[in-house]
């Protein structure tokens, strides 16, 4: 996921280095598979998910003040909190966003 905003680009490359284990990905997945076939509609779903849950992730170590989260340091920590509730609202958009362009309104 490419920005035009180098700090976005480099907390963005942060984020995805430290991913945590991509439950809620394979359940969508699992999912599919159970109740018919993976299609693009399955990655979108996969991938919204995904954006939405690390979007909480980010806003929640503000409202809790956490420097840390699954033993690294937090976005709010490195960046400070302005910059990680921009950083969740840009993650929150581009999940949301990935339903509205393709009109998969279900999704959401």
């Amino acid at each position: 996921m490419k920005s035009r905003v180098s700090l976005l680009d480099r907390i963005m490359n942060y984020i995805i280095k430290r991913k945590g284990k991509q439950m809620r990905p394979m359940f969508v997945f699992l999912s599919a598979k159970v109740f018919g076939e993976t299609t693009e509609s399955t990655y979108r779903a996969a991938s919204m998910i995904e954006l939405l849950h690390t979007a909480t992730l980010v806003h929640d170590d503000v409202v809790d003040d956490s420097d840390k989260r699954r033993g690294f340091f937090s976005i709010n920590a490195l960046w400070k909190n302005k910059i990680a509730v921009l950083v969740g609202d840009y993650l929150l958009s581009k999940g949301l966003l990935l339903a509205v362009e393709y009109d998969e309104f279900e999704l959401l």
